[in-house]
């Protein structure tokens, strides 16, 4: 099976190999790692644990995670990999100092899986949200490290696909040794791929447990000296934006911006930026982008792009209110939850599926507003004029909204404690 495996996945990697050739930037980074040729790894006594976070979510989500190994782990080595060029830029940053080595993951085959593994030679293999490497966890296995998911999750469109290939899937799950699931849902899903259940545990969600001291305070007194008068302006954060919610927003805010209101736009990938640029330049505001050496046009502008990796979270602190993107197309929305650890008034559209244990919880107390499903884009528009109106002229609420989001965090934390537990366990780790 894993010999198909590998015809499938080499046929795969030949059709997009133009995508690394015309887009090597986006595709191509930490190629010559991907392929096995990592620099020298220096061993010592120390056991190693790998934990492969795919991009900048999945590495902002494991911090706390990070933190807590560290803690409860001592005597331990931790090596961190991703697959996309801004993960690893920010997992460098984000875990200097506390990460042993920072690389690019593997491409599945056996020869580039087997000489990371000889490199690194790691005791245990963490993969974060179910990220199902066939040839990796196998190999991983089969040299003797213990292979875990952890905050794993498990969509039903991942189901469904995952189960086009069951048998094959199932073999390749009866190499993991467990599966560490954000939620009840989730466990159901990955049991129901016939992974053994008394090998799945629940133990929350890892993005619960960002707290105020992950926001980098350096970055947000930066931002907010560049771009902010005293006592002027609101802030509305437009978080990880698709096509074409740049343009909903800005229709949106027409008679809000400039004088009611300041927007900063970061839309999710960095290869938009430049299309996002473009569309801020053809509208009647004053535009800046953080890219740019700062001037005297940064304080009195009226939309900011936000054209930089891993700096978002850091506009939390000092917004007003936060709308989350990948919500009024029917991408899935992406994570309302660092918004919510800031104490933030938040604003989603209707599509949230790919988080929709968060989106229900939140609702239910009171905690983010979700524009209702709209037949184009003039009723989104509508719709979100209406409510950015509202928690413009009313702080109250704003302030109503942003604690209940906050209090939502703090009764759902406590995840990466629950998890470290567990895989101390499984580590044999007293």
């Amino acid at each position: 099976m894993l010999a198909i495996y590998s015809f499938l996945y080499t046929l795969t990697m030949i059709v997009l190999s133009p995508l690394f050739v015309v887009r090597r930037s986006k595709y191509a980074s930490g190629f010559r790692q991907r392929l096995g040729n990592y620099p020298t790894f220096v061993h010592d006594q120390r056991k190693v644990i790998w934990l492969h976070c795919v991009s900048v979510g999945e590495t902002n989500a494991a911090r706390p995670l990070v933190d807590q190994m560290i803690k409860e782990f001592a005597g331990w080595r931790l090596i961190i990999s991703t697959t996309t060029r801004t993960g690893h830029q920010l997992a460098g940053k984000i875990f200097e100092g506390k990460a042993d080595a920072v690389f690019y993951f593997p491409f599945d085959w056996k020869f580039s899986v087997r000489r990371a593994l000889r490199t690194f030679r790691p005791t245990m293999l963490l993969l974060m949200e179910t990220e199902v490497w066939p040839r990796l966890i196998y190999e991983a296995k089969r040299s003797g490290a213990r292979v875990a998911i952890v905050n794993g999750r498990l969509s039903e469109r991942s189901l469904a696909r995952y189960q086009m290939a069951s048998n094959f899937i199932r073999r390749i799950l009866d190499n993991v040794d467990a599966a560490l699931m954000q939620s009840e849902t989730d466990a159901e899903r990955i049991k129901a791929l016939g992974f053994e259940p008394k090998r799945v545990v629940v133990t929350g969600n890892l993005k619960f447990d960002i707290s105020a001291e992950h926001f980098e305070s350096e970055l947000t007194d930066l931002f907010q000296r560049r771009f902010r008068q005293h006592g002027t302006r609101p802030v509305i954060v437009a978080a990880s934006t698709h096509e074409p919610e740049e343009r909903i927003l800005l229709a949106s805010l027409q008679d809000l911006l400039p004088y009611h209101a300041k927007l900063f736009i970061a839309p999710r990938h960095p290869d938009r930026f430049e299309a996002v640029w473009d569309l801020l330049n053809s509208s009647s505001y004053r535009v800046v982008r953080r890219s740019d050496p700062g001037s005297e046009n940064d304080r009195s502008s009226d939309v900011i792009l936000l054209d930089s990796i891993g700096e978002l979270r850091s506009l939390f602190p000092i917004a007003e209110i936060v709308f989350v993107g990948g919500s009024l197309i029917p991408h899935g929305g992406q994570s309302i939850l660092e918004p919510a650890a800031a104490g933030k008034a938040i604003v989603t559209g209707p599509y949230t599926h790919n988080f929709k244990e968060a989106i229900t919880a939140f609702v239910r107390e009171d905690a983010l507003i979700q524009i209702p499903q709209a037949g184009d884009e003039s009723e989104f528009i509508a719709g979100l004029h209406e409510q950015f109106s509202n928690l413009l002229d009313h702080e109250a609420r704003r302030r109503q909204l942003g604690a209940n989001a906050l209090k939502v965090i703090n009764d759902n934390s406590g995840s990466a404690v629950t998890t470290v537990k567990k895989l101390k366990e499984l580590a044999g780790v007293e």
